[in-house]
């Protein structure tokens, strides 16, 4: 039957969302420093198939998950919590072998594991909101996640500047791969913030226990099957049976997603482009770059976790649509126009609490002004449009599948980018981020055309 979940305080919703900021550290460890990484072990620039990793495990993983983790409860563990907890565990032992790679193999088979294990974690945590939280609440709980995906991702990306800043690690110091000594700091800490936030939100939240009419359910669905044939057959009804919002929300997708995987994979040489003129990876102006590149995503995400809560209201007075076309809009504006900015054009100045002084703030923080917006309700705006339109029985299998749209355009953007970048785009990273501009604002567009669902409060 039905029941009435319980509206949960801020601070209730805060420790069941905790594991998301370790989640969020290790994303983004991957996403600055990936590119860096396979270039200082000798990739070619343009070789986007070793990007494979992160949308082949999210289109196989997360519906897998999404749909095991519907039909599992364990009286001791839960529902979500074993599959946050496993997935936390091989995450954080990739993220410490990560930067010790000796080979570009290595590195490779590595992401496999980490983003393996991060999509692991990641599914079930979407669901997890949906389960806790009354639909009321939904906006809230999603913007929460924003929020530690901002913070976490913020920690992530200015840990080598802190380090540098604190004088514990050079910027020139590199380990006998070639990789600095600031990507091993940071992978390490990021190992042990992963896990550690993971446990915490795991022994402060308790899950819903089903009914036993919902048990019954579980166990009868489950005999007899293997879990491949248990989730084979959840995916076929749950595609036969898509709510109408997860489909007008498809293109929505596509264009946000194929959009990121652009910026994460070019933005450190785009900045080197933009601001050096160099593509030398062993050149100091490089590094500088790859430097200025965890600094403009750091910033990013202080945006991102800043103006979280402030799109819950907007979002009640606009409408999650029209909240998110505004978004993807000015995040697509501050990419497309990335190479007119310049590092010299100071906008204003912040104190460094770190050494005194003052962090002089240029004009190429304009990108982290819009994206940190746009972040922000990528990562909760779409959820919210669609968690009150998902049966309580298949929240796992829907969020499995509705991730599958995230993971779909960054496979199809691996798979194309380099005959774009060969036939359209002169082999210039900057006009593939001015791509991601294009597309991100054709994202927001489509956000237009999404119907509301009216929810019922009862779920």
């Amino acid at each position: 039957m039905n029941i009435k979940k319980p509206t949960l305080n801020i601070f209730q919703i805060f420790n069941m969302n905790f594991g998301f900021l370790g989640l969020q550290f290790s994303f983004a460890l991957q996403q600055t420093n990936m590119s860096p990484i396979y270039r200082y072990l000798g990739a070619d620039e343009n070789n986007a198939i070793l990007w494979l990793a992160g949308p082949i495990t999210g289109l196989i993983i997360q519906p897998i998950i999404g749909a095991w983790s519907d039909h599992t409860w364990s009286k001791n563990w839960g529902r979500r919590k074993p599959f946050f907890l496993f997935g936390a565990i091989i995450a954080s032992i990739a993220l410490f072998l990560m930067p010790q790679s000796s080979a570009l193999w290595m590195a490779v088979s590595l992401l496999w594991i980490l983003d393996a294990a991060n999509n692991i974690t990641m599914e079930p945590y979407r669901a997890f909101v949906a389960d806790k939280l009354p639909t009321k609440q939904h906006s809230l709980g999603f913007i929460t996640q924003s929020f530690f995906t901002g913070l976490g991702s913020t920690l992530a990306n200015f840990t080598p500047a802190i380090l540098i800043t604190l004088g514990l690690v050079g910027i020139n110091e590199i380990e006998a791969n070639g990789i600095p000594k600031t990507v091993y700091w940071a992978f390490s800490i990021g190992a042990v913030v992963t896990i550690a936030s993971i446990l915490f939100s795991m022994f402060t939240t308790k899950e819903i226990p089903p009914t036993d009419e919902e048990l019954a359910h579980i166990v009868a669905k489950k005999e007899g099957r293997s879990i491949f044939a248990l989730v084979f057959s959840e995916m076929k009804l749950a595609f036969a049976e898509m709510p109408k919002v997860m489909i007008q929300l498809i293109p929505v997708k596509f264009f946000t997603w194929f959009a990121m995987f652009c910026y994460w994979q070019s933005i450190t040489d785009g900045l080197a482009l933009s601001l050096f003129n160099t593509k030398d990876v062993h050149s100091e102006l490089y590094k500088q770059a790859g430097v200025l590149t965890g600094n403009v995503n750091g910033t990013y995400n202080i945006i991102c976790f800043l103006s979280a809560f402030f799109l819950v209201p907007v979002a009640r007075k606009l409408g999650a649509g029209v909240t998110h076309f505004i978004s993807l809009t000015l995040a697509g504006i501050a990419i497309f126009f990335m190479s007119s900015y310049s590092n010299d054009a100071i906008l204003f100045s912040i104190p460094n609490i770190f050494s005194g002084g003052v962090i002089p703030v240029s004009q190429i923080y304009l990108i982290s002004l819009g994206l940190g917006i746009g972040w922000a309700s990528m990562l909760s705006m779409p959820y919210s449009m669609l968690s009150s339109a998902l049966p309580s029985n298949r929240i796992g299998i829907y969020m499995g599948i509705f991730n599958m749209f995230i993971v779909l355009p960054m496979l199809i953007q691996t798979l194309t980018m380099d005959f774009v970048m060969e036939n359209f785009l002169g082999n210039n990273k900057i006009h593939e981020l001015q791509l991601a501009g294009v597309f991100l604002i054709l994202g927001g567009i489509c956000t237009l055309f999404v119907k509301k669902h009216q929810p019922s409060e009862t779920v």
